[in-house]
């Protein structure tokens, strides 16, 4: 059965197509939905069932931990233990295309965390979609990048003719501004570590090197 397939502004999403989601979101599904950096796959943080089924459609195994959106700081210290040092860097570089590898909190659910070093990955999106659907669920949703192991997905429509086969929603918009893969930054150390050099790499270099 394939996915319903949802066209949500870029810039001023429609709230009832958000709420529709969300909804969505609440009742166990996974999604497909654009963000700053690519599209993604996402489900709510707390759902067990659903991220399995993400870990299926991406072939993923089931010790491997999941990367999630929150829309502000003040979040991300929710979900996550973070030193002073890593709160200054993290709060100059959100939002962006930047995903933090941190001490996880007792509020990620255990199947959501790296299994052997107990940290998870949380990233604040540029995005006003994203942005939207974060503030409306009120929750972290899962964002793993709409990829197949088999098969290169170059455009948009392509990407969501493949995923609508595999999810419950399918967020169009009318606009993409997609910056590629996110940088990625270990932060459980007083020694950061950029662990992928990916979109945004000229203004993390500034912040790292002072």
């Amino acid at each position: 059965m394939s996915a319903q397939i949802l066209n949500i502004h870029h810039q001023t999403p429609e709230v009832n197509k958000i709420e529709k989601v969300v909804s969505a979101l609440k009742d166990g599904a996974v999604i497909l939905y654009p963000t700053d950096t690519q599209f993604t796959l996402g489900c709510a943080l707390s759902n067990k069932e659903a991220i399995s089924r993400l870990r299926t459609i991406r072939q993923l195994p089931e010790n491997h931990s999941m990367t999630f959106l929150c829309d502000s700081l003040s979040n991300v210290s929710e979900f996550a233990k973070v030193s002073d040092e890593a709160y200054k860097l993290i709060k100059r570089l959100i939002p962006g295309p930047y995903t933090f590898i941190l001490p996880a909190s007792k509020n990620v659910p255990k199947f959501a965390q790296n299994p052997k070093k107990l940290t998870a990955g949380i990233r604040v999106p540029e995005n006003k979609l994203s942005q939207a659907l974060l503030k409306a669920h009120g929750f972290p949703i899962i964002s793993i990048s709409a990829k197949l192991p088999d098969k290169e997905l170059t455009s948009p429509d392509e990407i969501i003719e493949t995923f609508s086969k595999f999810v419950d929603i399918a967020v169009s918009s009318d606009n993409y501004s997609f910056t590629g893969e996110s940088s990625i930054i270990e932060m459980t150390s007083d020694n950061f570590e950029i662990i992928r050099f990916g979109a945004g790499m000229d203004k993390l270099r500034e912040f790292i090197s002072e």
